[in-house]
């Protein structure tokens, strides 16, 4: 009975790039990929439609169902367009060849996987060049990391500068230290001379009052 019951549809998600940049002349591979919760059915399909640059309406330039592929023989990509993807891994993608500057344009994947057919279409730009352009993430990672280095070098400035400073103090410190224990010796020099001088004195005294004495006794004796 309950395999007489609809199976209930569940929404698919679609993925393709946001923007794609090839050489004139160049072949380049549109991805497109989907998620649904239901094992990959037999009848999946995938179609790609493609809108030039200043065009409002679509044209659809690939079609695949039944187990094949169908490429619109009549539009711009009649010989140059090949199907690359694997259905079976739930991939649609496509080949372009040759690329001009005509080729310019949106490109739009919609897949379906039954009973899950209800999703939204993915689309990519395609921005042909004579010579592909720097990407932005490249010049957004260069700022970065210029200016990662920037504030690097400003971090190694701070803490040079950190370190001859406190150098400097510790070498004036030592040097006022030495300073003061010189002079704390000098003092004691000077404090030190008086008292030698003094001392000095007295003994002279002393002497000449014994060499006086010594006289005063021989002229008694004599007399």
């Amino acid at each position: 009975l309950l395999s007489l019951l609809p199976q209930q549809s569940e929404a698919i998600v679609i993925y393709t790039g946001w923007e794609r940049h090839a050489l004139v002349g160049s072949d380049i591979r549109l991805s497109c990929s989907f998620f649904s919760w239901r094992w990959t059915s037999e009848d999946v399909t995938f179609s790609w439609s493609y809108r030039p640059d200043g065009a409002r309406d679509a044209i659809s330039i690939f079609h695949y169902t039944g187990g094949a592929p169908y490429v619109d023989n009549k539009g711009p990509f009649r010989d140059r367009l090949e199907f690359v993807g694997n259905p079976g891994r739930r991939d649609g993608s496509i080949l372009l060849k040759n690329l001009d500057y005509t080729d310019n344009g949106t490109f739009t994947c919609d897949a379906k996987n039954p009973p899950d057919i209800v999703g939204r279409a993915s689309s990519v730009r395609l921005l042909v060049f004579e010579k592909v352009p720097i990407q932005a993430g490249v010049i957004t990672g260069s700022i970065i990391g210029a200016v990662l280095g920037l504030l690097l070098l400003i971090v190694v400035i701070y803490y040079l500068m950190r370190f001859l400073v406190a150098r400097r103090v510790f070498n004036l410190s030592v040097s006022k230290h030495g300073k003061k224990g010189k002079g704390k010796e000098g003092s004691q020099q000077r404090q030190a001379s008086p008292l030698v001088v003094g001392s000095l004195t007295t003994t002279q005294r002393q002497q000449q009052q014994l060499t006086t004495t010594a006289h005063k006794y021989r002229t008694t004796q004599v007399m």
